[in-house]
């Protein structure tokens, strides 16, 4: 059980208003200064190796003001490792490293004494986001979900920097006349890749570059500090500053945006993190019976509301944008954090990057003792400023549930999810045809615009949608779960909101049925580029998907009025299918009508189109399609259009 030790309440611990936690670095000196309320003693020890042998000084720190603890110590300390402790009523805590530390040694666990500006690459001051549309709108990204090791470690990836941040670096590689890596994303047309997370995390042992280890990342060490394991040398702890900064600025150059994947929601251990060794109790929430609570399933889950963890929380976000040139973040179970912390957040992020993009899912593993009406949760959407949500009903209800494989959903046949498939297309938004009974999880809309809302099918969580698809429909034919996926991807990238694709989706990804791989090998997790190669024609088809979305406004609407106005679902249509039209004239598009139908039935289906000249979205020769009749196929769809 959690002990805690306050002189005085955890709510009147004093809060330290400053922006100097952690080390100040100069060559002339070094100034370390941590935040530990409750301490009588604090000392800060000195090594010359990043994970073994014994500290070679001591050193007390000073008392200063709201709680803090501060040593300023002469010379250059340049290449030197540290860890702290504290002594709170007579017992010394475990010694850590500092919560605020921006470079460690081996395996994140003593930080090290760096000059942050000897690790910017050449033209680092000139390196600038790249534009992803006229006005940088949330609506305008289209996201692409990739973990860096999964892109590069196949054997067939062409790639020589395997499973490191260098090998997304590379241009030009290619398997069997396919790209690969960045060539691949930068074709693809997306605009913002999101990282799975690339802060120094707790489950692989940097000690053993030779050993092949996976994770994904969820497992919070240190919060600004990057990964050592897609370093080429973990070790010395400036190596992966500077490569982590060389991986951002080739995506900048090849008009790639960056998205991170933070975890702030819990740590990576629980009592004897190194904040709460340094203020016991202070940012975690408990239980009445003083034990961690546990919203996040991983043993404990932060308290977002505390003054100092808020804190902790925005400079930790700001660093990352300041200092590495991040262009927006995704929120691990951002329905652990609170409102008011989220809002604060997003305020000043925009505030130095007005077009960062901020989302995260809105919901916990657990319950929390905080009221659900403070947190982030996706029912609470509306009330975030700038943050979006992810979209699980349109996600489920496309393919269905993520908990029960065998469920299958509209794309493979099941009518009974067509209404939530409606909600997603308007992203979550209010729209007068939608029948909110039938939505499987939000019986009412939650979003306050479009750009609210990352509407997706599948993430890195759960069994990829190739591998669902396989599983809820064991007697389908390949040729049909083609279809049945390739119709997914079109609902995503033609509905309103932010569209999210997961890393291989384009070519059938599969994990071979391993459901919840965060620590599966490689032989499940790698992105097998082959699939590509196989599947080019599909890769192909939702390269020009993307194209149209990026090219027309109608499918990128701002606001809900214009979702309410000018999208109207035809309410006379075969069972089984959706069909409704968009009015692109009103959104200055060049399409000024737009006609759309998904049939997620088994057989072929036809329709009787709206009068009119209408074209096919596909049809390279543009010609026009002047019969009134449609015939869709099984498992297909019909983007129709209107100059």
């Amino acid at each position: 059980m959690q002990k805690i030790h306050a002189q005085f309440p955890i709510q009147q611990y004093p809060v330290y208003n400053g922006s100097d936690l952690g080390l100040t670095y100069t060559r002339q000196a070094a100034t370390f200064k941590i935040w530990s309320p409750t301490a009588t003693e604090a000392e800060i020890l000195l090594f010359k190796d990043g994970l073994t042998g014994a500290a070679y000084k001591s050193i007390p720190l000073q008392k200063g003001e709201q709680g803090t603890w501060v040593k300023k110590l002469d010379g250059n300390l340049k290449g030197v490792f540290y860890t702290f402790r504290v002594n709170i009523k007579g017992n010394w805590s475990d010694e850590v490293i500092d919560p605020y530390a921006k470079a460690a040694g081996t395996n994140g666990r003593r930080g090290v004494v760096a000059d942050l500006a000897t690790t910017n690459p050449i033209g680092w001051a000139m390196d600038k986001s790249p534009s992803f549309s006229k006005n940088n709108l949330p609506t305008d990204a289209v996201i692409y979900e990739l973990h860096i090791r999964d892109a590069s470690i196949n054997s067939n990836s062409g790639i020589v920097h395997k499973g490191k941040y260098a090998g997304l670096t590379e241009m030009g590689t290619s398997y069997n006349g396919v790209s690969t890596g960045l060539s691949h994303l930068k074709e693809l047309g997306v605009t913002h890749i999101h990282l799975l997370p690339f802060f120094d995390y707790n489950s692989v042992d940097e000690s053993k570059p030779g050993v092949a280890q996976y994770n994904w990342g969820y497992d919070p060490l240190n919060y600004n500090i990057p990964e050592g394991s897609y370093s080429s040398n973990p070790a010395d702890g400036v190596t992966r500053i500077k490569e982590l900064k060389e991986l951002v600025a080739s995506f900048h150059k090849n008009g790639l945006r960056i998205v991170m994947d933070v975890v702030y929601n819990h740590t990576g251990q629980s009592q004897n993190s190194n904040f709460n060794q340094l203020v016991p109790g202070y940012y975690y929430r408990h239980k009445k019976d003083g034990s961690f609570s546990d919203a996040t399933a991983c043993g404990n889950e932060t308290a977002s509301e505390m003054p100092m963890m808020r804190k902790f929380m925005l400079e930790s976000l700001l660093y990352w944008v300041k200092e590495y040139h991040v262009d927006g973040f995704r929120f691990d179970l951002m329905g652990v954090h609170d409102i008011e912390t989220m809002n604060l957040i997003s305020k000043e992020l925009h505030k130095i990057k007005p077009d960062i993009l901020l989302y995260g899912e809105g919901w916990t593993a657990g319950g929390s003792p905080l009221s659900d009406s403070l947190r982030a949760l996706k029912a609470n959407a509306a009330a975030l400023n700038k943050i979006a949500v992810f979209n699980d009903d349109l996600r489920d209800g496309l393919k269905g549930s993520v908990i029960e494989e065998k469920d299958s959903g509209f794309v493979s046949g099941k009518i009974a999810n067509t209404e939530s498939v409606k909600f997603g297309i308007v992203a979550a938004c209010q729209h007068l045809q939608i029948d909110y009974s039938k939505v499987n999880y939000s019986k009412k809309p939650y979003a306050a615009a479009p750009g609210n809302v990352i509407t997706y099918a599948e993430c890195h969580d759960n069994n990829t949608l190739w591998d669902k698809l396989a599983l809820s429909n064991p007697t389908s034919s390949i040729a049909d779960r083609e279809q049945m996926h390739k119709l997914a991807l079109t609902v995503v990238l033609t509905s309103q909101g932010i569209p999210f694709l997961h890393a291989g989706a384009e070519f059938f990804r599969s994990k071979k049925g391993v459901e919840n791989s965060y620590n599966s090998p490689d032989s499940i997790n790698e992105i097998d580029w082959s699939r590509k190669k196989r599947a080019a024609d599909f890769v192909k088809y939702i390269e020009q998907l993307i194209q149209i979305r990026k090219a027309h406004p109608a499918f990128r609407m701002i606001t809900t009025k214009q979702v309410a106005d000018n999208i109207h679902f035809e309410e006379t249509v075969p069972e089984g299918m959706i069909v409704y039209t968009i009015n692109g004239a009103a959104m200055n598009d060049s399409w000024h009508k737009i006609y759309i139908a998904f049939n997620g039935t088994g057989h072929q289906q036809s329709l009787t189109l709206p009068r009119g000249n209408w074209k096919d979205a596909f049809d390279d020769k543009g010609i026009a399609i002047k019969s009134s009749a449609a015939t869709l196929g099984k498992y297909s769809a019909l983007i129709l259009y209107q100059k």
